[in-house]
């Protein structure tokens, strides 16, 4: 039987954090560049409690200028 491969939460909210201070940008940075009132969803990427849709995804890659592939951490489940 073969492995799926799932994205890790976890580590796809490291990597998030580490792109961000990479690119010297604060929570409320990127809380402006999305539009939300609240941080809240940023700060649950980085925590690993949820993932950005793909439409932030999108926004974040632009933004950490990377692919999404360089933002997501998948691993075999």
């Amino acid at each position: 039987m073969c492995n799926i491969p799932a994205i890790d939460a976890v580590k796809t909210g490291e990597r998030i954090n580490k792109l961000r201070m990479a690119k010297k940008l604060s929570v409320r940075d990127l809380q402006g560049v999305f539009g939300f009132t609240t941080p809240q969803a940023i700060y649950k990427w980085q925590r690993g409690e949820a993932l950005p849709s793909v439409d932030n995804l999108v926004v974040l890659a632009r933004v950490f200028e990377v692919s999404i592939e360089e933002i997501l951490v998948v691993s075999d489940a």
